[in-house]
C-alpha cells in the first residue's frame, strides 16, 4: 500500500467522527444537560495557575476527584519544594425563608455523593474565567473565579442575577494544610484558634505552614461550628490503586446578606488583603485573560499557565497537578510556549534561567535547586534543539547573535567530554549507559532499574547530535567564520552521518531505537519521528519516506505517536492500574502529542506543501480534547487504542507547545502556499 492511501484510510477510520464545530457556539461553554449528569460531568477538569508555582484545580462541577486538587493549592519553599493544599473547597448555600440549599458537591463512597449541588447548576463557561451559573427555585446567581498573578491568592466573585425574596450566602471553607500528594486523617493536633481580620479570618492548623486568610469585601459574619467532615473520597486516586479517602477541617462558616444585582467577592490568600480594593483586583486581573474563544487561544492560555517566575528566575512547569520544572520536558515545550504565542522575551528569559543552570552544572557538578533532571546526557542536545527551534521562528543571522557562543559550548562540552555519561565516539556517534538508571525520556522504572535499559547508541540523541552540528555550521557560514574550526565541524558531521545511516537504518526501513554492541533494538518507537523530523537529518528524502511510512501505519493515532507499536508483544495501549502497571504501561503504548510535532515535520520535509491538508485534518483530533479532560489543555498521554481516552498529568506543558508549534508551521506553510498561488 503506498503511503498515499494508507494516510487517506487512516484519516477516513481515525477522524470521521471528530467536528469543528465548536467555532459555531461558544468555545467552552457546557450547559445544565452535562453538568447535572455527573458520569459526564465529573472527567472534566479545569486548571488555573498563578505562574508562580500555585494553582487551582477541581472539575467543572466543583467535586475534588483527586488528591492534588483544591481550591488554593501552593509551594511552600520553607518547607519542601513540593505544592500543599491549603484550601480544599468552598460550600456556598443559598438560604431564602429559613431554608438552606447547598450548592457544594463531595464524593463519600462509589455512588454516594453529598450535598449535590450539581442539580442547581444550569451553565458553566470557561472562555474567559471559570464562571457558573446557578439557578435555585427564583435565585439566579453567578459564581466566577480569578487566580491572582504571582500571588498565593484567589478572588471568587458571586452576583446574585435574580431573587424576588431576602436572600443570604452562607460559605463553609473545607481546609486541608497537607501535602498536594498525601492525605489527611482526623487527628488532634490541629491549632483550631481563629484570627479576626477585616471581613475574615485567619487560620493555620498546623505549625511551618503560612496562615491562611479568608476574606470578604464587604462585613461578614462568622459563626464557629467546627467539624471533621469525614470519609471524603477522591475516585480518580482510588482508580490508580492508591489511598483515595481523606478527613477535611471545617472550622465554622461565613454567612452575609446578599441584594439582586450586588456582586460579593471571596478571597483567600496567604496575606492579609485590604477588602475595598476586592473589587479592582479583580477586574485589572480579568484584563491580562486570554479568551479562550478559538483552537490556538485554548493553548496558548495553557501555555501561559505553565510560566514559573520566582527569585531564581523564570522556568517551565512540565505540567499539573504533580511535576515540578523537568529538564527535558521544559525544553520540548519551550519554543511553542513561547515563540509559538509571539512570547519571544519569555524565551530569552526561560533558556537564560536554564543555560546559567546547565553551565554551572557542567562546571561543577552541583545540581540546580529548581531544574530537575539537568544531570541527564540529552539535555545539551535539548537546549540546542531549542535553539535552533528559535532559528526557526526569527532566522539564521539573528540566532547567532544571541547565541552562538552558546552553542559552540555546549558542542564543545560534548566534543571533549565534559557532560557525564555522554561519549563521543571515533565514529562520531554519542553513546551513553542506561542500564542501571533511565536516560532517555522513555524513562518507567521499578526500584530505580529501567524498564526500557537503552543503552550504548541512542536514537535520538544521535539524530540530535547531528543536527546540532550541520546548524552550528550553518551559523558559523553566516557569520563567514569558515576557517579551521569550520572545516574540522564539516569533517565530524560528515562522519557522524555516515555512522548514523550505518548504524541506525536496518533493511525493513525503519530505524533501530537504540544500537547497544552487538544488540539492535528492533521495536517500532516514536524516536524515529525525531529523528526524521529534524531539519537536518543524514537520510535521504527516500529512507525519510520509508521512516515515515511506519510511524504513520504503527504509530499515528488521533492523539499522538503511540510509544510503541501495537505489533509488539510488550504493547499495553491503556495507561490504568496500581502504580507498577502504570509504570510497565506509560512506554509501552500510550500516545503522546508533542511526538506529533516531529511528525508533522517530518511529513512536511517528505511532502511539502502538498501535506498541509492532512496535518490539518490530523490537528482536530487535539482540538476535540478542548472540550475533554483539562478543558483547553492536553493531558500528558492518551490511550493507543480507541477511544483514546486521556491520562495521566491533566494538563502538559510539552504536549501543548508542540502542538502550537505545529499551528504555527502550519500557518507559515499555507501562507506560502497562498502566496505560491498569488504569485501564478
Amino acid at each position: 500500500m503506498t503511503i498515499g492511501k494508507l494516510l487517506t484510510n487512516f484519516v477516513n477510520t481515525e477522524t470521521k467522527n471528530l467536528s469543528i464545530s465548536k467555532h459555531i457556539m461558544s468555545y467552552l461553554k457546557f450547559d445544565k444537560t452535562l453538568m447535572i449528569n455527573l458520569e459526564q460531568s465529573l472527567p472534566k477538569e479545569m486548571l488555573r495557575t498563578n505562574k508562580s508555582g500555585a494553582y487551582h484545580c477541581t472539575t467543572i462541577v466543583g467535586c475534588n476527584t483527586r488528591k492534588q486538587h483544591g481550591l488554593l493549592v501552593i509551594p511552600i519553599p520553607e518547607m519542601d519544594d513540593k505544592a500543599h493544599v491549603l484550601l480544599s473547597s468552598l460550600d456556598e448555600s443559598v438560604i431564602q425563608h429559613g431554608a438552606s440549599f447547598n450548592l457544594g458537591l463531595h464524593q463519600y463512597g462509589p455512588d454516594v455523593f453529598s450535598p449535590n449541588g450539581h442539580k442547581y447548576i444550569r451553565e458553566f463557561n470557561c472562555e474567559s474565567v471559570p464562571k457558573m451559573t446557578f439557578r435555585v427555585g427564583g435565585v439566579i446567581m453567578t459564581k466566577e473565579k480569578v487566580f491572582i498573578s504571582h500571588q498565593n491568592r484567589i478572588l471568587i466573585r458571586y452576583t446574585l442575577v435574580d431573587a424576588h425574596s431576602e436572600t443570604f450566602l452562607r460559605f463553609r471553607p473545607f481546609l486541608a494544610f497537607r501535602d498536594a500528594n498525601a492525605l489527611v486523617i482526623e487527628n488532634d493536633r490541629i491549632n483550631k484558634s481563629i484570627d479576626y481580620v477585616a471581613n475574615g479570618i485567619g487560620t493555620c492548623l498546623y505549625d511551618g505552614y503560612p496562615t491562611l486568610y479568608m476574606q470578604f469585601n464587604k462585613e461578614v459574619q462568622w459563626i464557629d461550628e467546627p467539624n471533621w467532615y469525614k470519609g471524603i473520597e477522591y475516585y480518580k486516586d482510588r482508580d490508580r490503586g492508591i489511598p483515595y479517602k481523606e478527613d477535611l477541617w471545617v472550622p465554622g462558616y461565613f454567612e452575609l446578606p446578599i441584594k439582586k444585582g450586588e456582586s460579593i467577592i471571596f478571597s483567600a490568600s496567604t496575606a492579609v488583603e485590604d477588602p475595598e480594593r476586592f473589587e479592582e483586583t479583580y477586574e485589572e486581573e480579568l484584563k491580562t485573560r486570554t479568551c479562550r474563544t478559538s483552537f490556538f487561544n485554548c493553548l496558548k492560555n495553557a501555555a501561559k499557565q505553565f510560566y514559573l517566575k520566582n527569585e531564581h528566575g523564570m522556568y517551565i512547569m512540565a505540567g499539573y497537578p504533580w511535576y515540578n520544572v523537568r529538564g527535558r520536558d521544559e525544553l520540548i515545550a519551550l519554543p511553542g510556549c513561547t515563540m509559538a504565542i509571539d512570547h519571544e522575551q519569555d524565551f530569552h528569559e526561560i533558556l537564560g534561567t536554564f543555560n546559567k543552570a546547565l553551565r554551572h552544572y557542567i562546571e561543577t557538578g552541583e545540581k540546580d535547586r529548581v531544574i530537575r533532571d539537568i544531570d541527564l546526557p540529552d539535555i545539551p542536545l535539548w537546549v540546542m534543539w531549542a535553539i535552533h527551534q528559535y532559528r526557526r521562528f526569527t532566522d539564521t543571522a539573528q540566532c547567532a547573535d544571541k547565541y552562538l557562543e552558546t552553542f559552540t559550548y555546549l558542542i564543545e562540552s560534548v566534543r571533549n567530554e565534559r557532560i557525564r555519561n555522554l561519549r563521543l565516539n571515533d565514529n562520531g556517534l554519542l553513546s551513553t549507559e542506561g542500564t542501571n538508571s533511565p536516560v532517555t525520556w522513555l524513562s518507567a522504572s521499578i526500584d530505580g532499574k529501567p524498564i526500557i535499559p537503552r543503552s550504548g547508541y541512542i536514537l535520538e540523541f544521535n539524530a540530535l547530535w547531528y543536527n546540532a552540528l550541520m546548524f552550528l555550521i550553518e551559523m558559523l557560514e553566516s557569520r563567514g567564520m569558515q576557517g579551521e574550526y569550520y572545516e574540522s565541524l564539516k569533517s565530524l558531521a560528515a562522519k557522524t552521518g555516515e555512522s548514523f545511516v550505518k548504524t541506525f537504518l536496518n533493511d525493513f526501513g525503519y530505524l533501530y531505537d537504540y544500537v547497544n554492541g552487538s544488540y539492535t533494538d528492533l521495536e517500532v518507537r516514536p524516536n524515529i519521528a525525531i529523528a526524521i523530523g529534524l531539519e537536518y537529518s543524514p537520510l535521504d528524502r527516500r529512507q525519510r519516506k520509508r521512516a515515515l511510512d511506519f510511524c504513520t501505519r504503527e504509530l499515528l493515532t488521533p492523539k499522538g505517536l503511540r510509544s510503541l507499536s501495537p505489533k509488539s508483544h510488550n504493547y499495553r495501549p491503556v495507561y490504568v492500574g496500581n502504580p507498577m502497571e502504570r509504570e510497565y504501561t506509560v512506554h509501552q503504548g500510550p500516545a503522546r502529542p508533542w511526538l506529533f510535532g516531529f511528525y508533522a515535520d517530518a511529513y512536511f520535509k517528505v511532502f511539502g506543501v502538498s501535506g498541509l491538508s492532512f496535518i490539518e485534518r490530523m490537528l482536530i483530533g487535539y482540538e476535540d480534547e478542548m472540550t475533554e479532560g483539562c478543558i483547553g489543555s492536553l493531558s500528558e498521554m492518551y490511550d493507543g487504542n480507541p477511544p483514546y481516552t486521556g491520562r495521566g498529568a491533566v494538563s502538559t506543558a510539552k504536549n501543548v507547545g508542540e502542538i502550537l508549534s505545529t499551528i504555527r508551521t502550519v500557518r507559515r506553510m499555507n501562507k506560502l502556499l497562498t502566496q505560491s498561488e498569488t504569485d501564478k
